[in-house]
């Protein structure tokens, strides 16, 4: 009994050490790849895509930062809602199932894609 414990003690040990010597061969190369990933980010141009809505219009603190305008699209877009009653005799307050909901006012969404 006392030499199954004994091998069997052996053979934990065996499998403790083995395991830490591969553990320590495997972090050098994850320490070189983080200086790869670091090298090439630097040299990488980061892109960004920015909206602005209904009259807005902070594009001018993105292009003094030093962003260039690669791309610039504008939509149609509904900036405000208005509700009106479905009929004359409906009262909004009192019948919520009468309220019709309506675009108030139309504007431009403008979309920016940008490069630094």
């Amino acid at each position: 009994m006392k030499k199954i414990k004994h091998i069997t003690q052996l053979f934990l040990i065996s499998i403790f050490l083995s395991s830490c010597s591969t553990s320590i061969n495997k972090e050098s190369p994850v320490n070189n790849l983080e200086e790869n990933i670091n090298s090439n980010t630097n040299s990488e141009k980061k892109r960004m895509e920015i909206k602005f809505s209904c009259g807005e219009n902070g594009i001018s603190e993105y292009l003094d930062d030093g962003w260039i305008i690669l791309k610039e699209d504008s939509q149609e877009k509904i900036c405000t809602w208005k509700s009106v009653p479905a009929t004359k005799d409906c009262d909004m307050e009192k019948d919520k199932g009468c309220k019709i909901t309506k675009p108030d006012k139309i504007g431009e969404e403008k979309i920016y894609l940008l490069e630094k």
